[in-house]
């Protein structure tokens, strides 16, 4: 499937200066091997902005880099440089030693800027830690090296403007992710795009108001004819975690988004013809399933 969409991508892509949203991982927990963990990057101005980093991170963004003959040089490994996290998850973390590390050996030469929750400052310092003597001995042995691309700085997240510059503008609201409290949603303001990244969450206000009338709207959804199926100590679990079809498709009436994307998909059993009749039924805006290395205008 990947190799499908990337081909078809390549013979279709057109460069321009506009923002592309980027599907680099729509998977879950579940090890589903054509969906990676949760990432995405917006690429505006030659630059690729991740948010979140789960496992396979960088290999999606080498899949579209121009170095292995795709069409981003923002997302050849040495360039990413900029970083958001929604929460702490794994299944949205755990590529974090790997987008740390591997850009670094490949020739970054500036430190990596990442913005999470503050939990992530530990995580990242855990893995310079876990990592020094590999560090050490590339920094001090015979491999050509710097000593910068491999350290990080760290902005913790709170509800506001968390970053910007002549290009973009990112804001960050708080979400309900069950007892996670420190869980966060992102808007990206750039020339020609709003983009908003619900992160894991059930339906909340707080997203209503920021992708009001938003070109793109990336969030999560679990099949309600899935969670009909559950246990009732999961169906609990996840009606205080996560966002159903019917309720996705509820926000979205209010929302008004010009493109809706479904990611983080709990199929459990279910198909996409599925879950996007579960929405549609509900919603008649345009709505999109998510696939790895999807690029989206």
């Amino acid at each position: 499937m990947k190799t499908l969409i990337f081909l078809s991508l390549l013979l279709s892509f057109v460069c321009s200066a506009e923002t592309k949203l980027i599907i680099l991982g729509s998977g879950t927990p579940n090890p589903n091997p054509e969906r990676s963990g949760s990432a995405y990057a917006v690429i505006v101005d030659e630059t690729a902005y991740l948010i979140d980093f789960g496992p396979g991170v960088i290999r999606s963004s080498a899949a579209l880099s121009k170095e292995w003959g795709g069409p981003f040089y923002s997302l050849n490994i040495a360039n990413l440089e900029y970083a958001f996290l929604t929460h702490i998850h794994s299944d949205h973390s755990a590529g974090l030693a790997d987008l740390i590390l591997s850009p670094w050996v490949l020739g970054r030469d500036k430190e990596l800027k990442l913005y999470g929750p503050k939990g992530l400052k530990d995580m990242a310092n855990s893995t310079l830690e876990a990592y020094k003597e590999d560090i050490d001995y590339r920094i001090n042995g015979s491999q050509p090296s710097n000593d910068v691309g491999y350290k990080i700085t760290f902005k913790q997240l709170f509800e506001g403007v968390v970053f910007r510059n002549e290009h973009l503008i990112v804001e960050a609201f708080l979400v309900n992710h069950g007892e996670l409290s420190d869980s966060f949603g992102f808007r990206f303001q750039t020339k020609d795009k709003t983009i908003v990244f619900s992160g894991d969450t059930t339906p909340t206000k707080n997203i209503e108001k920021f992708a009001y009338k938003a070109d793109i709207l990336v969030h999560e959804v679990y099949s309600q004819e899935g969670f009909l199926k559950k246990t009732k100590e999961w169906q609990v679990y996840h009606k205080s975690h996560h966002t159903s079809t019917i309720e996705v498709a509820e926000l979205a009436r209010k929302a008004t988004p010009k493109k809706l994307i479904l990611s983080h998909i709990l199929f459990w059993g279910s198909t996409r013809e599925k879950i996007l009749k579960e929405v549609k039924d509900n919603y008649d805006g345009d709505v999109l399933i998510a696939e790895d290395l999807m690029v989206i205008d």
